[in-house]
């Protein structure tokens, strides 16, 4: 009798694809949220860049000509926690995945889902929502401290400005997109370290080595590379030329990040776990 019961049961849950996919994003929310190191990491990238925000805003405007203090990017000075804040998510980004392969955790959850592509599709969502709502929040909060501690008025801006609700609304899409860019990475390279030295050499290493090149080659193709595309989105004053815009470089950077998640769907069956 149990056995007559419990079949049915079984053949009605495998054909709601659509509960079962939201108990899997309710797994992948779960298990992001129970590891310290993550925790870890999105505080602290929240601190770098509110931290820093309001340090930049104490310390840096006393230090300026006022001249500098016309011409200044002020949005991106608020922003400046974005150059440690990236480091820890695009690392966090990369660990979502790797760890579970060095944990070996990867093959429970591969034999209690056969479905390998469903569990990414997961992973991948539920690190989104994370990354751009930790990223977005952070850079406003960012952008707030800057103007509470800014001790010159003829820095201050608000969000009406012209360029400013983009370029901190572009700064957490910025870290989002980075995270995701480092996912992609770990998918497909499946080690911590080799990921991490992979995202970041993309990003830090093609602007020193193409600075080796004549000008015009540096204009034609270091508007492409990664972290000059990423960053156009928080610049709001002198853009060069040779640059791509705000949206257009988001864009690139974005694609930079797709086609390396797209790469480890593509793996993911074709690779022991």
């Amino acid at each position: 009798m149990q056995t007559e019961v419990a079949a049915p049961e079984a053949s009605q849950a495998s054909h709601r694809p659509v509960s079962g996919f939201v108990d899997i994003l309710r797994s992948e929310f779960l298990k992001l949220g129970s590891v310290r190191t993550t925790l870890w990491t999105l505080w602290s990238a929240v601190v770098f860049n509110i931290g820093l925000g309001a340090l930049v805003g104490i310390f840096v405007p006393g230090r300026l000509s006022d001249e500098d203090k016309m011409t200044v990017d002020a949005i991106r000075l608020s922003l400046a926690g974005l150059h440690l804040s990236q480091i820890a998510m695009g690392a966090l980004g990369v660990l979502v995945i790797t760890s579970e392969y060095s944990t070996g955790m990867i093959r429970a959850t591969f034999s209690a889902i056969p479905q390998r592509r469903t569990v990414l599709a997961a992973k991948v969502i539920v690190f989104a929502v994370v990354a751009f709502a930790v990223g977005i929040v952070s850079c406003f909060g960012a952008f707030y401290a800057f103007e509470a501690f800014l001790s010159e008025d003829s820095m201050r801006s608000s969000l009406g400005d012209p360029g400013v609700l983009r370029a901190v609304l572009g700064g957490g899409l910025y870290l989002g997109v980075l995270g995701l860019f480092g996912l992609g990475l770990g998918i497909v390279i499946r080690a911590t370290a080799g990921a991490i030295a992979a995202l970041f050499g993309m990003l830090f290493v093609p602007p020193i080595l193409l600075g080796l090149l004549p000008n015009s080659w540096q204009e034609t193709v270091v508007p492409y590379t990664p972290l000059d595309a990423g960053s156009q989105i928080f610049i709001t004053m002198s853009h060069n030329q040779s640059s791509l815009g705000p949206w257009s470089g988001m864009g690139v950077f974005s694609l930079y990040a797709f086609v390396a998640v797209f790469i480890g769907f593509l793996l993911i069956y074709r690779r022991d776990a």
